[in-house]
């Protein structure tokens, strides 16, 4: 579990092809901020962009981890197998810890497309087209994660002739400054992680379930 505040922004150093065939992943080394890995071990989660990992060797002297992505993760996921590509690192939340953000799993729901990306006063808005399928899960005021950072949805504008939806948020300087969402330009593509309360409601109504509804079952 994490919280969508990003620790440190890493370097994809390496890439390398865990088999021969389009049905096998592959390893990343991922050099991280100087002192970022004192604190972890092996089989420690980490969030890339967003997305969770497993850390499978990692060399603290020198502040490069490796994880094992699979075909899979690749395929639903963007902007992780490209060698110098800056990506978030969050580590997983301990219980002790602030949750300064929102409740993010690190499971990407979808990939987005950035329509726009400018200066806004002192601040950045950043415009996001997110595909059909998490247009319900989108609100104002509410919470998304994008390339694992947790942001405020301020606005959002439903395409149902392109489909999906363009979601506005604002970015202080702080956040393009201390993220990799500094380098996203119009075209890039970014994961997007739904709020968590989002997909338990959805779910809720699926089934039908109303307030009161089941208590015979707990109470025959």
């Amino acid at each position: 579990m994490f919280t969508g505040i990003i620790t440190g922004v890493g370097r994809i150093a390496a890439v390398h092809d865990l088999g021969s065939s389009a049905a096998h992943g592959k390893r990343l080394h991922i050099q991280a901020p100087a002192g970022y890995l004192d604190d972890v071990g092996l089989g420690d989660s980490i969030a890339l962009n967003g997305a969770c990992m497993t850390v499978t060797s990692f060399e603290p002297a020198s502040g490069v981890f490796t994880i094992d992505i699979s075909a899979e993760s690749l395929d639903k996921t963007a902007g992780l197998d490209a060698v110098d590509q800056s990506v978030n690192l969050e580590k997983a939340l301990r219980a002790h810890d602030r949750l300064g953000g929102h409740i993010v799993s690190g499971h990407v729901d979808g990939i987005g497309t950035v329509s726009h990306f400018e200066p806004l006063g002192e601040s950045w808005e950043l415009r996001i087209q997110a595909p059909a399928a998490l247009a319900r899960f989108l609100a104002y005021k509410g919470s998304i994660t994008v390339n694992g950072v947790s942001l405020t949805v301020n606005r959002v504008l439903d395409l149902p002739a392109a489909g999906g939806s363009e979601i506005s948020i604002n970015l202080i300087p702080h956040t393009v400054q201390n993220t990799a969402l500094g380098q996203l330009r119009a075209g890039s593509s970014v994961n997007l992680e739904i709020d968590t309360v989002a997909r338990y409601v959805e779910r809720m109504l699926q089934a039908g379930v109303l307030p009161g509804a089941g208590s015979s079952a707990l109470h025959p």
